[in-house]
């Protein structure tokens, strides 16, 4: 039978998860200037005086969502296990992971945008956040050295370019969705596009990473 501070640690666990669920279709609906702590509190079973004790503050809050964002799709990059497989499989893979979770979080889409909004002043405050550049580049870098003993991928790129141009499709794609359709007439997240678009996207990566 589990004791009752155990059941009490799972309590919290449950309600900060909750707090989280809701703070970030908040923020990433409203913005963090028009979020109000007021709202999150009244569609969690907490109140707002709870909320400030797990979190500090609506800032407190805010970055805690971030953190959990990012480091959601860090962590799947690094249970990608792509050591086995050739580096132009292993490439394919790891972009297709980073567009199928973006395209499946559009609130993590509308989080980058919102803190890009803000400067990345509140990344910036964050011990956590402040951690994961490695993370994000370590899959990328052992790939891209076997590609390079085997001969197969250009020596003049690093990690942060292709992870860089990876994000730029995949975050353009989901952020840009209502505006390129508008001017342009064509839905970038259109089921009946989406693997051409994947396809195209490990077509781009491999085609520049193999050019001599």
């Amino acid at each position: 039978m589990p004791t009752e501070s155990a059941e009490r640690l799972r309590d919290a666990e449950r309600t900060r998860a909750e707090i989280l669920d809701v703070a970030t279709r908040e923020f990433s609906d409203q913005g963090y200037a028009g979020a109000r702590v007021n709202e999150i509190a009244a569609k969690t079973r907490t109140t707002k005086r709870m909320l400030y004790y797990y979190f500090g503050s609506k800032e407190g809050l805010y970055i805690a969502v971030l953190e959990r964002a990012y480091s959601g799709i860090r962590a799947r990059e690094q249970e990608l296990d792509v050591d086995h497989l050739d580096p132009v499989e292993a490439l394919r893979q790891l972009a297709e992971l980073t567009f199928d979770h973006h395209e499946s979080h559009p609130d993590f889409i509308r989080l980058v945008s919102i803190e890009n909004i803000h400067n990345a002043e509140h990344i910036g405050r964050s011990e956590v956040l402040s951690t994961l550049a490695n993370p994000a580049l370590d899959v990328l870098t052992r790939i891209l050295e076997r590609g390079r003993a085997a001969g197969a991928f250009r020596e003049d790129v690093d990690a942060l370019d292709v992870h860089m141009m990876i994000s730029a499709f995949c975050i353009f794609r989901t952020a840009n969705r209502h505006t390129f359709n508008a001017i342009f007439k064509r839905d970038m997240l259109d089921p009946g596009r989406r693997e051409h678009y994947r396809k195209m996207l490990g077509d781009l990566l491999v085609e520049y990473l193999t050019a001599h």
